[in-house]
Protein backbone atom coordinates (compact mmCIF):
# COMPACT_ATOMS: atom_id res chain seq x y z
CA UNK A 1 0.00 0.00 0.00
CA UNK A 2 1.49 3.49 -0.57
CA UNK A 3 1.41 6.55 0.95
CA UNK A 4 0.14 8.45 -2.15
CA UNK A 5 -3.71 6.88 -2.21
CA UNK A 6 -4.33 8.90 1.34
CA UNK A 7 -1.69 11.52 0.82
CA UNK A 8 -1.02 15.08 -1.72
CA UNK A 9 3.04 16.12 -1.17
CA UNK A 10 2.24 18.70 -3.54
CA UNK A 11 -1.12 19.43 -2.30
CA UNK A 12 -1.67 23.69 -2.13
CA UNK A 13 -5.52 23.68 -1.38
CA UNK A 14 -5.07 26.25 1.76
CA UNK A 15 -3.23 28.84 0.53
CA UNK A 16 -2.72 30.72 4.02
CA UNK A 17 -0.47 28.17 4.63
CA UNK A 18 1.31 27.62 1.02
CA UNK A 19 2.41 31.25 1.61
CA UNK A 20 3.24 30.60 5.01
CA UNK A 21 5.50 27.73 4.01
CA UNK A 22 7.20 29.42 1.63
CA UNK A 23 8.06 32.16 3.79
CA UNK A 24 9.46 29.17 6.21
CA UNK A 25 11.67 27.70 3.10
CA UNK A 26 12.82 31.29 2.68
CA UNK A 27 13.90 31.58 6.18
CA UNK A 28 14.58 27.72 6.80
CA UNK A 29 16.03 26.36 3.65
CA UNK A 30 17.13 23.12 5.03
CA UNK A 31 13.48 22.67 6.37
CA UNK A 32 11.43 20.07 4.92
CA UNK A 33 8.41 23.03 5.10
CA UNK A 34 5.77 20.75 3.09
CA UNK A 35 3.01 19.04 3.66
CA UNK A 36 4.26 16.29 5.95
CA UNK A 37 3.60 12.53 5.04
CA UNK A 38 2.26 9.83 7.45
CA UNK A 39 4.88 7.59 9.40
CA UNK A 40 4.63 3.97 9.58
CA UNK A 41 3.29 0.58 9.62
CA UNK A 42 1.02 0.90 6.43
CA UNK A 43 -1.03 -2.33 7.57
CA UNK A 44 -1.11 -0.52 11.17
CA UNK A 45 -4.48 -1.59 13.67
CA UNK A 46 -3.65 1.26 15.92
CA UNK A 47 -2.96 5.03 13.60
CA UNK A 48 -2.48 8.04 15.94
CA UNK A 49 -3.99 11.42 14.80
CA UNK A 50 -1.39 14.12 15.92
CA UNK A 51 -2.79 18.07 15.21
CA UNK A 52 -0.28 19.23 12.31
CA UNK A 53 3.73 19.51 11.91
CA UNK A 54 5.45 21.83 14.60
CA UNK A 55 7.76 24.73 12.87
CA UNK A 56 10.96 22.71 13.93
CA UNK A 57 10.04 19.45 14.54
CA UNK A 58 7.95 17.26 11.79
CA UNK A 59 8.00 20.06 9.89
CA UNK A 60 11.75 20.44 10.13
CA UNK A 61 12.39 16.93 9.40
CA UNK A 62 9.64 15.80 7.45
CA UNK A 63 8.04 13.59 9.98
CA UNK A 64 5.15 13.26 12.00
CA UNK A 65 6.37 13.91 15.96
CA UNK A 66 10.21 13.65 14.87
CA UNK A 67 12.65 16.62 16.24
CA UNK A 68 10.39 18.42 19.13
CA UNK A 69 9.43 18.54 22.35
CA UNK A 70 5.72 16.61 21.29
CA UNK A 71 7.39 13.71 20.18
CA UNK A 72 9.56 13.08 23.24
CA UNK A 73 6.70 11.26 24.96
CA UNK A 74 4.66 9.91 22.17
CA UNK A 75 8.03 8.13 21.65
CA UNK A 76 8.94 6.89 24.43
CA UNK A 77 5.01 5.49 24.87
CA UNK A 78 5.44 3.69 21.41
CA UNK A 79 8.71 2.46 22.99
CA UNK A 80 7.53 0.95 26.01
CA UNK A 81 4.13 -0.52 24.50
CA UNK A 82 5.80 -2.44 21.52
CA UNK A 83 5.36 -0.25 18.56
CA UNK A 84 8.78 1.33 17.90
CA UNK A 85 12.12 0.05 17.95
CA UNK A 86 13.59 3.04 19.89
CA UNK A 87 13.25 5.39 22.38
CA UNK A 88 13.80 8.74 20.68
CA UNK A 89 12.90 10.33 16.78
CA UNK A 90 15.51 12.98 16.22
CA UNK A 91 15.73 12.85 12.29
CA UNK A 92 15.05 10.54 9.50
CA UNK A 93 18.17 9.26 9.63
CA UNK A 94 17.93 7.68 12.85
CA UNK A 95 16.90 4.19 12.04
CA UNK A 96 13.50 4.23 13.65
CA UNK A 97 10.50 1.68 12.99
CA UNK A 98 7.53 1.29 13.73
CA UNK A 99 5.20 -1.97 14.29
CA UNK A 100 1.17 -2.06 13.94
CA UNK A 101 0.92 1.86 14.50
CA UNK A 102 1.21 5.04 12.22
CA UNK A 103 1.47 8.44 12.51
CA UNK A 104 -0.53 11.32 10.93
CA UNK A 105 -2.23 14.75 11.22
CA UNK A 106 -5.23 16.33 11.09
CA UNK A 107 -3.48 19.18 9.03
CA UNK A 108 -1.13 18.02 6.90
CA UNK A 109 0.70 21.35 6.82
CA UNK A 110 2.27 23.77 9.31
CA UNK A 111 0.09 26.49 10.39
CA UNK A 112 0.88 29.78 11.76
CA UNK A 113 1.35 29.93 15.30
CA UNK A 114 -0.02 25.73 15.47
CA UNK A 115 -3.18 26.89 14.35
CA UNK A 116 -4.99 26.09 11.36
CA UNK A 117 -8.55 27.81 10.79
CA UNK A 118 -11.63 25.68 10.72
CA UNK A 119 -11.65 26.09 7.27
CA UNK A 120 -7.96 24.54 6.44
CA UNK A 121 -9.25 21.62 8.76
CA UNK A 122 -11.66 20.86 6.35
CA UNK A 123 -9.79 21.25 3.45
CA UNK A 124 -7.22 18.49 4.71
CA UNK A 125 -10.08 16.04 6.21
CA UNK A 126 -10.22 13.66 3.16
CA UNK A 127 -7.33 12.70 3.05
CA UNK A 128 -7.71 11.84 6.89
CA UNK A 129 -10.64 10.06 5.56
CA UNK A 130 -9.01 8.42 2.89
CA UNK A 131 -6.38 7.36 5.45
CA UNK A 132 -8.74 5.75 7.74
CA UNK A 133 -10.86 3.51 5.08
CA UNK A 134 -7.45 1.93 4.75
CA UNK A 135 -7.22 0.83 8.20
CA UNK A 136 -8.12 -3.46 8.64
CA UNK A 137 -10.90 -4.20 10.27
CA UNK A 138 -11.23 -3.54 13.70
CA UNK A 139 -8.33 -0.76 14.09
CA UNK A 140 -8.52 1.76 17.01
CA UNK A 141 -7.58 5.27 16.02
CA UNK A 142 -5.55 7.56 19.29
CA UNK A 143 -6.72 11.44 18.91
CA UNK A 144 -4.22 13.57 20.39
CA UNK A 145 -6.17 16.49 21.35
CA UNK A 146 -9.56 18.03 20.73
CA UNK A 147 -8.89 19.23 16.74
CA UNK A 148 -7.80 15.70 16.27
CA UNK A 149 -10.84 14.18 18.04
CA UNK A 150 -12.93 16.41 15.86
CA UNK A 151 -11.51 15.89 12.85
CA UNK A 152 -11.67 12.19 13.05
CA UNK A 153 -15.23 12.41 14.07
CA UNK A 154 -15.59 14.78 10.77
CA UNK A 155 -13.79 12.09 8.74
CA UNK A 156 -16.57 9.62 9.99
CA UNK A 157 -19.65 12.39 8.90
CA UNK A 158 -20.19 12.44 12.26
CA UNK A 159 -21.68 15.53 14.29
CA UNK A 160 -18.58 16.74 16.68
CA UNK A 161 -21.98 16.13 19.47
CA UNK A 162 -21.36 12.78 18.41
CA UNK A 163 -18.31 11.92 21.14
CA UNK A 164 -17.47 15.00 23.28
CA UNK A 165 -13.38 14.89 23.68
CA UNK A 166 -11.99 14.33 26.84
CA UNK A 167 -8.71 12.78 28.13
CA UNK A 168 -8.72 8.82 28.02
CA UNK A 169 -11.98 8.19 27.21
CA UNK A 170 -13.17 5.35 24.13
CA UNK A 171 -15.90 5.91 21.38
CA UNK A 172 -16.94 3.18 19.11
CA UNK A 173 -17.30 4.51 15.58
CA UNK A 174 -19.79 3.32 12.96
CA UNK A 175 -17.07 0.92 11.12
CA UNK A 176 -16.54 -1.14 14.19
CA UNK A 177 -12.70 1.01 14.82
CA UNK A 178 -12.66 2.49 18.01
CA UNK A 179 -11.76 6.14 19.02
CA UNK A 180 -9.43 6.70 21.97
CA UNK A 181 -8.81 10.52 22.64
CA UNK A 182 -6.56 11.61 24.80
CA UNK A 183 -4.83 15.28 25.61
CA UNK A 184 -2.01 16.44 23.42
CA UNK A 185 1.72 15.94 24.59
CA UNK A 186 2.52 19.26 23.61
CA UNK A 187 4.64 21.15 25.73
CA UNK A 188 1.84 22.89 27.20
CA UNK A 189 -0.07 20.58 28.68
CA UNK A 190 3.51 18.24 29.62
CA UNK A 191 5.18 21.39 31.31
CA UNK A 192 1.62 22.41 33.03
CA UNK A 193 1.03 18.96 34.00
CA UNK A 194 -2.37 18.41 32.36
CA UNK A 195 -0.50 15.01 30.84
CA UNK A 196 2.14 13.28 32.10
CA UNK A 197 4.05 9.79 31.27
CA UNK A 198 1.63 7.81 33.25
CA UNK A 199 -1.75 9.24 31.56
CA UNK A 200 -0.67 8.60 28.57
CA UNK A 201 1.25 5.12 29.36
CA UNK A 202 -2.40 4.52 30.55
CA UNK A 203 -4.12 5.45 27.72
CA UNK A 204 -2.12 3.23 25.71
CA UNK A 205 -2.81 -0.20 28.10
CA UNK A 206 -6.73 0.87 27.23
CA UNK A 207 -5.30 0.82 23.58
CA UNK A 208 -3.55 -2.62 24.40
CA UNK A 209 -6.35 -4.17 25.80
CA UNK A 210 -9.09 -2.61 22.80
CA UNK A 211 -6.78 -4.30 20.55
CA UNK A 212 -6.30 -7.55 22.08
CA UNK A 213 -10.10 -8.05 22.43
CA UNK A 214 -10.53 -7.50 18.93
CA UNK A 215 -7.87 -10.18 17.28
Amino acid sequence: MSYSSYFNQDCQACLRLSEFLCEVKEKYPAYHALPVAPFGDPQARLLIVGLAPGMHGANATGRPFTGDYAGLLLYQALYDFGYSNQLESTNLADGLQLSNCRITNAVKCLPPQNKPTGDEIKQCNPYLAAEINTLPERAVILALGNIAHQAVLRAYDLKSSAAKFAHHVSFELPDGNMLVSSYHCSRYNVQTKRLSMAMLAAVFVTIQTLLSARD
